[in-house]
C-alpha cells in the first residue's frame, strides 16, 4: 500500500497522498494523470482498467480498492 500511495504522489506531482484524498482535488489532475493511472495500474499491478474505472473511483483508496479487486 505504501508503495501504492508512493506512486500515485509522484503521478500527481505531490509530496505525499492521504488515502481519503479526491483524485480531482489535485492540482494536476487531468486525462494525463488518467492515463498514467491506467499505465500503472497494467505496468505495475498486472490489471486492467479503463479511465471510466479512474474516475468513478474518486479517492486514493477507491483506486488501491479497484486495483486489489482485479488482481
Amino acid at each position: 500500500m505504501e508503495n501504492f500511495k508512493s506512486q500515485i504522489a509522484l503521478i500527481l506531482e505531490v509530496e505525499s497522498v492521504d488515502l481519503n484524498d479526491e483524485l480531482e482535488s489535485f492540482e494536476f489532475w487531468d486525462s494525463l494523470t488518467v492515463l498514467s493511472i491506467i499505465a500503472l495500474a497494467s505496468e505495475a499491478y498486472k490489471v486492467e482498467i479503463t479511465a471510466d474505472d479512474v474516475k468513478k473511483s474518486k479517492t486514493i483508496v477507491g483506486l488501491w480498492d479497484l486495483i486489489k479487486s482485479r488482481m
